[in-house]
């Protein structure tokens, strides 16, 4: 397993320099040691841009290709601190908070950076959540006059998927559809959720297809409307995702980089038991 620092003193004594944060992505890019993607011959030597040149075909290749770090503008090591920085932070960090700690002369850099952070922090392939799932929809967005409920308007639907872990919750899936219809609703649970899973929900028509989709669907909630919390791990992931949004970002969250702040709710939760936060550094890295 890669190692990682435990500390903020022991973070900043690893990564003094640019070619201290190259060595590291190194190490966990190759940590077999390094082979050209070309030929597979081992033999390099580093240049002093730090690109690892292959003595076989002289290919030259870039430690930060294809990665988060690619043709950025900003040294590695100021990357390294804003990982530090947001992973550090247990309820989350925000663009001007960003924007303050790295000395970072433009707002836009900082939110910029985050963005790709977030971006980042769903891993492509990742595991679907399984067992017993509890799936209810919550509007993300402030109290607006007219029709409440499912057809509401000008707020932005999210599914919330709650694995039951023991009589707690395990990990969640949070996914933006644009409404509560079947057509909407049954995409997002394909994407979350394993098949043969029991998946809880309420007796809304969009769920009804579960069953024929390969779930075990299990009705906790005789009506549409919303009322006894019979789902109260989907309710409560709910109702702590708009806390967190509401305590760390004002709840200035737009609807087109929603998808972004539920990326990193769901990275964010799903770790909340870690007990080092170099590990998450680590993680995002």
């Amino acid at each position: 397993m890669a190692e990682y620092p435990r500390t903020v003193l022991e973070f900043r004594d690893w990564f003094v320099d640019d070619a201290a944060c190259r060595d590291y992505l190194a190490r966990l890019r190759w940590p077999e040691g390094f082979r050209c993607p070309i030929c597979g011959a081992p033999d390099h030597w580093v240049t002093a841009r730090g690109l690892r040149y292959c003595q076989g075909c002289g290919r030259q290749t870039s430690v930060t290709a294809g990665t988060l770090f690619a043709d950025t503008h900003l040294p590695l090591r100021v990357w390294f601190e804003a990982l530090w920085h947001v992973t550090s932070q247990k309820s989350g960090a925000s663009a001007l908070g960003l924007q303050l700690v790295l000395g970072l002369g433009s707002y836009r850099t900082a939110w910029n950076l985050l963005h790709k952070l977030r971006r980042a922090m769903v891993r492509p392939g990742r595991e679907r959540l399984q067992g017993i799932v509890e799936v209810d929809e919550t509007f993300i967005g402030g109290p607006r006059p007219g029709k409440r409920g499912r057809g509401a308007e000008g707020k932005v639907l999210v599914v919330v998927a709650a694995q039951q872990a023991g009589k707690g919750i395990g990990r969640i899936r949070l996914t933006r559809v644009a409404d509560a219809s079947a057509r909407s609703l049954e995409p997002a649970i394909t994407a979350a959720i394993e098949f043969g899973s029991q998946v809880r929900t309420d007796d809304w028509k969009g769920y009804s297809g579960l069953d024929r989709l390969g779930y075990r669907r299990q009705i906790a909630r005789s009506g549409a409307e919303v009322g006894d919390n019979l789902l109260p791990l989907a309710n409560r992931v709910a109702s702590l995702l708009k806390r967190w949004l509401l305590g760390t970002h004002q709840g200035a969250v737009s609807a087109t980089h929603l998808d972004y702040y539920l990326d990193e709710y769901t990275f964010r939760f799903n770790r909340r038991t870690s007990g080092s936060r170099g590990l998450l550094f680590l993680r995002l890295v």
